[in-house]
């Protein structure tokens, strides 16, 4: 049976939707309660801070990207839990402007998908009665999504709190609870957003303090009981094709971002998962019989991965006979060279002639279809794929074959087409899925 479940949102990033994430997990798990994380949209710092906190993989739900029965399947993940909670991205009704494959990537629409109730946090500072016309706006804006109520974030002084509320009650909003100010428990942020979780060394620490905070000053009862079981799900599982039946993989601090549903469908399929660590100078297993190079920050370890002559030498050898593939930080790898923050060049694998600047900055950000003019591993040419870019490095030079034809949401032409020389294929956006 999949549990009751709510989408934790707010009308704007920054408002503190992880962190109240954070603490709902670390609270309900401190109870003794079984809590299945999810995150709406395409992400990989969160899920990993969501699975530190609960101690359940965290999946990715994104109705741009996944067709609603491929939704379903992976909403199984919460077989066996008590309660869902679904961490949103940016604001809640904030996604792209044309429909993808069932919806546009907003958290508005995976709650009408789902039927899960909408807690929406909000940041109450500079401002009291007035948070209240915001919470109705929210709570009336779409008739297919329930707003549950809201967590007040950011409460100056108990009379702040008390106009708040005094506005609340009138607008017949309900009051989960209000979160004082407390910077004890903010999560470090860089330029691609939050530190990752393997990065923080006091995440121990903020996860128990977050969750000893909420667990003070919400109603925790009566959130749980504000859940509704799904109306999705749980679906068969959508089968994914592997890259390879062996599948040299680069994991570590600069290779980290892989979809936990591409792993698991990978392994659902057949194939066999082979790490290696590239900034350990590890190459790909020789058994393996393709390699896949996942996004990341190399463009903070450009150094370590510079004289990483085994790991070079490695992967050379490798994709003279099996195809090798890159995504975003790893097609930055694969390439000729990458420039970091302070201007210094920093010789990569070679096995393309990309040529990527992270001094020349400029964000990279949005959903990206891609038809393949060749194969990559686990895809042949003309397939159509789903995915997502978001970098912040320019391509100074990209001497290659094109290897896709790439649009963005809208159906604009974006110049990042990926590349491929040989055996070896790169692109700048990380896959989600096929396309229907």
């Amino acid at each position: 049976m999949i549990p009751p479940g709510l989408i934790i949102s707010a009308p704007a990033s920054g408002i503190g939707k992880t962190t109240l994430m954070l603490g709902l997990l670390g609270a309900f798990r401190a109870a003794g309660l079984t809590v299945q994380p999810f995150k709406s949209g395409p992400d990989y710092i969160d899920p990993a801070f969501h699975r530190a906190a609960s101690g359940r993989m965290s999946v990715n739900l994104d109705s741009w990207a996944m067709a609603a029965d491929r939704i379903a399947g992976l909403i199984g993940a919460a077989e066996g839990a008590d309660l869902v909670l679904a961490e949103g991205s940016m604001g809640l009704f904030d996604g792209v402007a044309r429909r993808g494959a069932c919806g546009t990537g907003a958290s508005a629409d995976l709650s009408a998908l789902t039927g899960w109730p909408v807690v929406l946090v909000l940041d109450v500072s500079g401002q009291a009665q007035s948070a209240a016309a915001v919470a109705k706006g929210f709570a009336g804006f779409r008739p297919d999504v329930s707003v549950a109520g809201v967590v007040l974030n950011q409460v100056a002084s108990p009379r702040h709190e008390a106009l708040v509320r005094a506005g609340m009650e009138a607008a017949g909003i309900h009051v989960f609870g209000a979160l004082p100010r407390n910077a004890t428990i903010e999560m470090p942020e860089r330029h691609l957003g939050l530190v990752q979780a393997e990065e923080t060394p006091e995440l121990d620490r903020i996860i128990a303090e977050a969750g000893a905070f909420v667990a003070q000053h919400l109603d925790l009862d009566t959130l749980r009981g504000a859940a509704r079981a799904g109306t999705l799900g749980p679906g068969d599982p959508v089968r994914v094709t592997p890259p390879g039946q062996r599948i040299a993989l680069a994991r570590d601090a600069a290779f980290s971002f892989v979809y936990p549903h591409l792993i698991d469908g990978w392994r659902a399929a057949g194939a066999e998962i082979l790490p290696f660590s590239p900034l350990a100078d590890e190459g790909p297993d020789d058994s393996a019989d393709c390699c896949w190079l996942p996004g990341g920050y190399p463009e903070l370890h450009g150094g370590r991965l510079a004289a990483a002559g085994r790991f070079r030498q490695g992967l050379t050898r490798f994709s003279r006979t099996r195809p090798v593939h890159g995504e975003c930080g790893g097609y930055m790898a694969m390439g000729a060279a990458l420039i970091d923050r302070e201007g210094q060049r920093h010789e990569m694998a070679g096995l393309l002639g990309l040529v990527t600047s992270f001094e020349k900055r400029k964000m990279h950000l949005g959903y990206r279809l891609a038809e393949l003019d060749a194969a990559i591993p686990g895809h042949g040419s003309g397939a159509k794929l789903r995915g997502h870019e978001f970098h912040y490095s320019t391509i100074v030079d990209q001497p290659d074959i094109a290897l896709a034809r790439v649009v963005d949401a809208n159906g604009d032409p974006v110049p990042e087409t990926g590349s491929r020389r040989g055996l070896a294929t790169g692109t700048f956006f990380h896959l989600i899925a096929e396309a229907i």
